[in-house]
């Protein structure tokens, strides 16, 4: 089952990065961004890449800046991941055939987003927005392009999320903190699955 769940890795480090995407990839969470901001991160990247060549998508998140984009893809990382829209930043990860997710929070944003050629769009903060936020964004948007909250959103409020047509989720903090062990991470990553595909059969 291909689920739209990203885990979010900020801060993990190259030591303990393979480790914590094996459990991730056990769970059943095949999506993994590591933040630029993390220590070593395109270490990260490449390692992930090598050791899960089939099995995940890898990418990169607080991509900036466009030379961060070739960067990520020369780490093997297949997927952008940005906190804002940066056209630059868009174009040139369609260039190197790569997943495009700029964060956006305005219609303005969306449009911007969708017109330099991204493959979905990041809501966040997605807490900020809320869901009824989300839902007048929305009545205006194509109907079949991907959206993820990100920011604030745990299990609790998948369902909230899902019923006004998120297609899925980034999870940051919740899954994964500096400190963390992989067990930790496990029974996290486990709950977020299991909220998720309850909620999705749900709907079905």
């Amino acid at each position: 089952m291909d689920r739209e769940l990203i885990a979010i890795l900020r801060g993990v480090t190259p030591r303990e990065v393979i480790a914590t995407a094996e459990e991730l990839i056990l769970s059943g969470i095949t999506k993994i961004e590591v933040p630029l901001n993390s220590p070593n991160a395109y270490e990260s990247i490449e390692s992930l890449a090598n050791h899960f060549p089939s099995e995940a998508v890898i990418g990169a998140g607080t991509v900036l800046k466009k030379n961060e984009v070739s960067s990520v893809c020369n780490a093997g990382g297949k997927m952008i991941v940005s906190p804002n829209v940066n056209a630059d930043v868009i174009l040139e990860t369609k260039k190197l055939k790569m997943r495009s997710y700029p964060g956006v929070f305005t219609a303005s944003e969306c449009f911007e987003a969708i017109q330099n050629g991204s493959d979905g769009l990041k809501l966040f903060p997605a807490f900020l927005l809320g869901v009824d936020g989300f839902k007048a964004l929305k009545a205006v948007l194509p109907p079949d392009l991907p959206t993820y909250a990100v920011g604030g959103v745990d299990p609790i409020n998948f369902a909230d999320w899902l019923a006004f047509g998120v297609r899925g989720f980034g999870i940051g903090s919740y899954l994964y903190k500096v400190g963390d062990n992989v067990s930790d991470v496990c029974k996290k990553a486990k709950i977020i699955v299991s909220a998720y595909d309850y909620v999705s059969h749900e709907r079905t």
